[in-house]
């Protein structure tokens, strides 16, 4: 392995202990996502054109995001209303304590908590827009790369290499181009599994005439993306939903999900499995090691960086570093 090589994976490890460290992680995965989107979006090869189409897509993705976070506001006060009092009736005719009592207490259990939380609004409002502005910045860097990735501006194409800068610099895009090409075979198959999963509740929702299903049906596209802790909550959601209409819709709907998560297991190793080629228990333990680190963006990176590593480590030979 060059001394060029073994700097650039240097470089690579440290940006991940850093976006560790400093939180940083959320423009790691905007950079990864416009990349992803404008390459998609890029026919006839005219980048220029994925660039435009990405931007239009992400407006459209940020309008849908507003759209859908007034009907939520809307919606989960009427779902609580609906659905609260039917879960707690449904609780006590099985002997199970919950520790409010109706929607009233409940969203005064959620305000006490909000209180104790009182003194952070100010840091997580700035913590907001500081996710904002990296998002921003995010997408500009990933535009940037994605018209011109060459690190060495002062080395002309074709050029050999005459410095250990230059050399670092090859490597690195090599590393980079990686880094990507494992997030793109890791959310393609995500974005598949998603929508599928995605599709064949709605037909659930619809068919069992569910309030509030076009909701229902994003969030559940949404939390998708995020690997086992995403299903979780839409899940819930949508069985505490069932719970306004009845107690045997929300378990029909129960049954339903738990039906459609065997199925999901079965598209994973056919999926994501096949692309990835790491064992389910490796990939169990690199969501709770990324989420211990980075929270849920780690959960989102962890299957992508466990195929990075298999991917960089495969094309090693054995003894190469030594």
């Amino acid at each position: 392995m060059s001394q060029a090589s073994r700097i650039s994976y240097l470089f690579v490890v440290a940006l991940l202990l850093l976006a560790s460290t400093l939180h940083i992680t959320t423009p790691l995965i905007t950079v990864l996502f416009a990349f992803f989107a404008m390459s998609r979006l890029s026919f006839w090869g005219q980048r220029w054109l994925g660039v435009t189409l990405s931007g239009l897509l992400f407006a459209g993705v940020l309008w849908g995001a507003g759209f859908f976070a007034n009907q939520a506001v809307v919606a989960f006060p009427k779902i609580g209303e609906e659905a609260i009092p039917k879960v707690i009736e449904y609780a006590e005719s099985k002997g199970l304590a919950l520790p409010f009592t109706d929607w009233k207490s409940l969203k005064v259990l959620a305000l006490e908590k909000l209180q104790q939380q009182a003194a952070s609004v100010g840091f997580y409002a700035r913590r907001t827009l500081v996710e904002l502005v990296s998002c921003i910045v995010g997408v500009v860097v990933a535009v940037s790369l994605f018209l011109g990735s060459k690190l060495d501006l002062g080395m002309p194409p074709g050029s050999p290499r005459r410095n250990l800068y230059s050399a670092v610099a090859e490597a690195l895009v090599a590393r980079c181009r990686h880094l990507y090409d494992s997030f793109a075979t890791v959310m393609g198959a995500q974005l598949v599994i998603s929508a599928i999963n995605t599709s064949l509740t709605s037909v659930f929702i619809v068919w069992n005439h569910f309030p509030h299903a076009a909701l229902l049906a994003m969030l559940t596209f949404v939390f998708g993306m995020v690997p086992i802790a995403g299903n979780l909550i839409s899940n819930t959601l949508i069985v505490v939903v069932g719970f306004s209409r009845s107690p045997a819709v929300a378990g029909e709907a129960l049954v339903f999900l738990v039906v459609i998560h065997k199925l999901e297991y079965l598209l994973n190793s056919k999926i994501i499995g096949a692309r990835i080629r790491n064992p389910m228990w490796l990939t169990l333990l690199a969501l709770i090691l990324g989420e211990r680190l980075m929270g849920i963006p780690g959960m989102i990176l962890a299957p992508v960086l466990l195929h990075y590593v298999r991917t960089e480590a495969s094309a090693i030979p054995a003894g190469a570093g030594a």
